[in-house]
């Protein structure tokens, strides 16, 4: 179950990049797609973070990362991935 939601992290971390980089564009497309990247972007992928990085950090404090079976490099690409969506919110939250 970690891996599948550890890969489900992932997916939903990369529409928070397209999301990101999209405030960047002269004219973001309005379609039923569009608004269903900004929830995995912005609301599924922060709450997924939270769950697995939470785990997956236990795991890896007890020397059992190994055996949940997800790739070191998936659960450090999530991590990266969740530190930089709290800085952009704490960004944004003092912006305003």
């Amino acid at each position: 179950m970690l891996r599948f939601l550890s890969r489900v992290a992932f997916i939903c971390n990369l529409c928070f990049l397209l999301v990101s980089f999209s405030q960047w564009l002269p004219q973001f497309p309005d379609s039923a797609l569009t608004s269903d990247i900004v929830v995995l972007g912005w609301i599924v992928a922060i709450s997924v973070n939270i769950f697995i990085n939470l785990i997956l950090l236990s795991m890896f404090f007890l020397r059992r990362l190994r055996k949940t079976g997800v790739p070191v490099w998936l659960a450090a690409v999530n991590f990266v991935f969740f530190a930089l969506q709290l800085t952009i919110l704490i960004i944004n939250r003092n912006l305003r």
